[in-house]
């Protein structure tokens, strides 16, 4: 048996990337009963796992899905926050509308799904583990929405972990640099470089010129770590941070 065993976990962002490699981990590790939320319900249904699994397609900045969903986490052990989106530009160019969509998806859809949890969990115990970034710790130019939108959740960690401690709820974050993920796509830099070259030879690429150790993470080794933070094997560590970035941030 593993930690995991029977129980009932709430992963957000879960079609795609980061979330789609957590939910095939837990799922793996027998978990009893996943909750995946994502704005895609086409991908969501195209999910082939084995254990029991609620699908729910909606916003998780739309306070009116938590409120429904209240019921059905009855019971949950642990969740997984990681709905995001990116986006890029310096900041006298940004439109206030494009750090608003940035800030409402990372930050306030964040906040809902914490809160929820929490809630979910309080008296009883449980883990959270929320996705940040590299990009909330180590400034860059044209990463002004997304990394403030994720230094603002690492602090919301740290918050949410001491208010969980008395129901022996421990929230954590992880903050990885580059993840070989479908996000990449929407980046013409990258997406021009791919069709030139290749997928995999763009990551390469990539890595070579941002990380010490030369590579990006894959979606599964993030997967891994987040499931670490989850268990039993963490069991004393509450509000920290885990970067997980090829030395990007040294």
């Amino acid at each position: 048996m593993s930690d995991f065993t029977g129980k009932t976990i709430l992963i957000t962002g879960a079609a795609s990337g980061i979330g789609l490699a957590v939910a095939r981990h837990l799922d793996a590790q027998g978990a009893g009963r996943l909750l995946l939320v994502d704005r895609d319900a086409a991908a969501l249904d195209a999910l082939a796992l084995s254990c029991a699994v609620e699908r729910i397609a909606g916003d998780v900045t739309d306070e009116g899905l938590w409120d429904d969903l209240a019921p059905r986490l009855a019971g949950l052990d642990h969740a997984v926050i990681n709905a995001g989106v990116a986006g890029a530009g310096p900041i006298a160019d940004l439109a206030f509308a494009e750090w608003r969509r940035i800030l409402s998806v990372n930050l306030d859809g964040a906040f809902l799904t914490m809160r929820a949890a929490l809630r979910a969990m309080a008296g009883r115990g449980g883990s959270i583990v929320a996705t940040s970034s590299a990009a909330g710790i180590k400034p860059e130019p044209g990463v002004a929405a997304y990394g403030a939108s994720k230094a603002a959740l690492i602090h919301l960690v740290k918050v949410a972990a001491k208010e969980g401690a008395s129901d022996r709820i421990r929230v954590n974050a992880i903050a990885p640099a580059g993840v070989e993920t479908p996000v990449w796509d929407a980046v013409p830099m990258f997406a021009e470089r791919a069709a030139a070259i290749g997928r995999d030879a763009a990551f390469a690429e990539l890595a070579a010129m941002a990380t010490p150790l030369g590579r990006y993470a894959k979606p599964e080794e993030i997967a891994g770590q987040i499931a670490f933070l989850l268990s039993d094997a963490a069991a004393l560590i509450t509000g920290t941070v885990l970067v997980s970035d090829g030395g990007y941030t040294l």
